[in-house]
């Protein structure tokens, strides 16, 4: 299922990191007074009405060039850098919160956004223009909501008027939002294995994709993908149906080049959304940057397995040691995925290349494997017996059983005494007793308890 992304934009100040903790439900963007707190884009998942979204928050759009609103310490800096990746999250979003501040009013800085959303608008393929909303934030009265009909002058259509402080207005703008998202697909369901390609820009994801596609001796069709931009390869492999989704084609022209590789999660997000197996590029000659540790972490947040490529091999200068040095950086860098396996390639050589689909369906099998309730409950006895629980408080978690209830991921629910008596530290350390029964390499183990009524 294609997940939409809602993009919040806006100029500095106007409270979109507040919006975003509102629909968010948590504290995850650093609200400051300061205009230009936020540089970089933040991501969350959220629902209503039963349908989930991720919600983008950017930096502000500063659309002047002798912007006099002071910037939090250190921002000024990178105001180009806040309006692109704004840019950036709007041209990739299936709908935009563009917030204003009811309190000052319409400013000329509002206005020029209004001018750049609408020019953004025609530059989308003249089609697929993603639902706008005009938010007029910090209403917090009845005389600031009755004043938003002011910003009708934006021609951007009805203001709706909230308080992201306090929560008001915010249900009904998350009616006429949901309510504006496409109607979720429904069709024959596609048995392929789906394998995403995801990386920061120039890591070698299309030569991978031409190498996988060309070189395997594998029936290649190309159909188009749910994913904006790019194309699916179907392709099949020792007679398994896979497809290929490639996130190529990141990098766009124009003003936006600039600092795009911080900015390379948005497409990778909606590949990893559709996908059993993502292949984690990661450029051997410039080492795991911070996106790429971005990128993985939101491959375990959506519970997939992945394989991590290391491309560009052949261009490295090595000795004896090498390998295992590199091996030491990644997984230090990625050590929240210590059961990933690791492939050392080089897509334009082929160096290794043949291995990479039968790891990643190596992968795939283990991800659907099942462990009887039996075998299950034996191997958490003997991590109780072996390490039982502590206690602060002087009661300790009991764990009554266990057992699977779903693959794909693999999902255990275990029956416990009081789910507050378990720590994330021994939560971990009955995953790591599981995984030396059952590896599920390269794939994430969800454990769920349930306490006992």
């Amino acid at each position: 299922m294609n997940i939409p992304i809602v993009a919040i934009v806006g100029r500095p100040n106007v409270g979109k990191s507040t919006l975003f903790n509102r629909l968010a439900g948590e504290q995850l963007a650093i609200v400051d007074d300061i205009p230009g707190t936020t540089r970089d884009r933040l991501f969350a998942e959220s629902e209503w009405n039963g349908r989930r979204f991720h919600m983008i928050d950017t930096g502000g759009i500063d659309p002047t060039t002798g912007e006099t609103t002071p910037l939090s310490i250190g921002s000024a800096d990178y105001v180009h850098e806040i309006r692109d990746q704004a840019l950036v999250a709007v041209q990739e979003a299936d709908a935009i919160l563009f917030v204003v501040d009811s309190t000052a009013g319409v400013t000329s800085s509002d206005a020029e956004v209004a001018d750049l959303l609408r020019s953004l608008q025609k530059k989308r393929d003249g089609k697929n223009w993603p639902p706008l909303f005009l938010v007029a934030n910090k209403a917090d009265n009845k005389a600031l909501r009755d004043s938003v009909v002011e910003f009708y002058e934006l021609g951007l259509g009805e203001p709706y008027a909230i308080s992201a402080n306090h929560g008001t207005g915010t249900g009904d703008l998350l009616d006429a939002l949901v309510a504006a998202f496409p109607a979720q697909p429904e069709g024959e369901e596609d048995e392929s294995v789906k394998i995403a390609i995801v990386g920061i820009p120039n890591s070698g994801k299309s030569s991978l994709l031409n190498k996988l596609a060309g070189e395997q001796r594998a029936i290649v069709s190309p159909i188009a993908g749910t994913t904006r931009d790019a194309i699916d390869t179907q392709i099949t492999f020792e007679d398994i149906p896979v497809t290929l989704i490639d996130t190529a084609g990141i990098r766009r022209r124009g003003r936006i080049d600039r600092g795009v590789e911080k900015y390379s999660v948005i497409r990778s997000m909606r590949a990893i959304e559709r996908c059993d197996v993502a292949l984690l590029m990661i450029d051997a000659t410039i080492n795991i940057s911070a996106q790429d540790t971005h990128i993985a972490g939101f491959i375990l947040e959506a519970w997939k397995s992945t394989v991590v490529l290391i491309n560009k091999w052949d261009a490295i200068e090595k000795n004896t040691f090498t390998i295992e040095e590199y091996k030491q950086r990644i997984r230090s860098a990625l050590n929240f995925m210590d059961y990933v396996p690791m492939l050392f390639i080089s897509a334009k050589t082929g160096q290794r290349v043949d291995q990479v689909l039968p790891e990643a369906l190596k992968v795939q099998d283990q991800r659907l494997v099942r462990i009887s309730t039996s075998s299950l409950n034996h191997i958490l006895m003997e991590a109780q017996d072996m390490h039982a629980p502590t206690s602060r408080t002087g009661r300790i978690l009991r764990i009554y059983y266990g057992t699977q209830v779903r693959s794909d991921p693999p999902t255990f629910m275990l029956y416990v005494n009081d789910v507050k008596l378990a720590h994330f530290s021994y939560l971990r350390y009955l995953e790591n007793q599981i995984r030396k029964e059952y590896p599920f390499t390269g794939t994430p183990i969800h454990i769920v308890l349930k306490g006992k009524r």
